[in-house]
């Protein structure tokens, strides 16, 4: 897929979660979420602290590396202070003062992603990433933190194929999610079978593999990005090696986490 169509598909899953949180009152921007320490405004804090962090990556790479120096030295002074320094500006503004932030901050970022071409590389917190899974990381990141505020309202948000992006990430992340935990990752190979909400299958992996994933691409979507436990959806997986990937899968960066346990959402 074309950087400018992944653009257009990260823009659309923003424009979804914004429908949900718009119609809120002040008094539900306060509700927990599954996420520990965050309610709804620190959900949306987060999203408009980083598009603002990928719009500068992309204009202006220098000044985005002097940003993760100064993240770095907020960050010896743990999480709170992490929180605070992410998130602290985007809390004090309210909620409408919040939600005006961060469709502004959406603007700036999809007009810096229209200057990315498909080979481009962006700085980015470690590595450098292509734009293509840089956009594809930030539309992973906008769903899994809207399926906490969809679950914190015990709202409904009709799933879409747009999660093809995500669940493409969480089958190339399955190495990743061993190397980020210091283990060796598996020699086997798996095959990912899973249903689009539209009725297309999705297929990954090389067609013969005794290892197997069948199921939703939405359970799988929730299960990658640790929103569910694996026992909690309808996915039907096939050997150990499998099972072991999913209970830990992690298809995002930073530090190892686990997901829910079973039966606590």
């Amino acid at each position: 897929m074309k950087v400018h169509e992944i653009a257009a598909d990260l823009a659309d899953e923003q424009d979804a979660l914004d429908r949900i949180v718009a119609p809120i009152n002040e008094t539900a921007w306060s509700t927990n979420t599954p996420s520990p320490r965050w309610n709804i405004t620190d959900q949306i804090a987060h999203l408009a602290y980083f598009d603002m962090a990928a719009t500068t990556a992309i204009t202006d790479p220098d000044r985005f590396r002097s940003m993760v120096d100064d993240l770095m030295g907020a960050a010896a002074g743990g999480i709170l202070a992490i929180d605070e320094f992410t998130l602290g500006r985007y809390r004090a503004l309210g909620p409408k003062g919040l939600l005006v932030e961060w469709r502004e901050g959406r603007s700036r970022q999809a007009e810096a992603a229209a200057t990315l071409s498909d080979d481009t590389r962006v700085t980015w917190y470690g590595p450098s990433m292509g734009a293509r899974s840089f956009l594809t990381a930030r539309l992973m990141e906008v769903w899994a933190h809207g399926q906490d505020i969809v679950d914190a309202l015990g709202a409904t948000r009709p799933p879409t194929d747009r999660l093809r992006h995500i669940a493409q990430l969480g089958v190339i992340t399955r190495a990743w999610t061993y190397i980020n935990r210091r283990l060796d990752p598996p020699d086997s190979e798996v095959d990912v079978f899973l249903s689009a909400p539209s009725g297309t299958e999705w297929e990954w992996g090389p067609g013969t593999a005794a290892d197997t994933v069948t199921g939703s691409a939405l359970d799988f979507c929730l299960v990658v990005t640790q929103r569910r436990h694996l026992d909690d959806t309808g996915l039907t997986v096939v050997g150990d090696t499998t099972r072991e990937w999913l209970t830990m899968a992690q298809a995002f960066a930073g530090p190892p986490t686990d997901g829910p346990g079973k039966g606590t959402t």
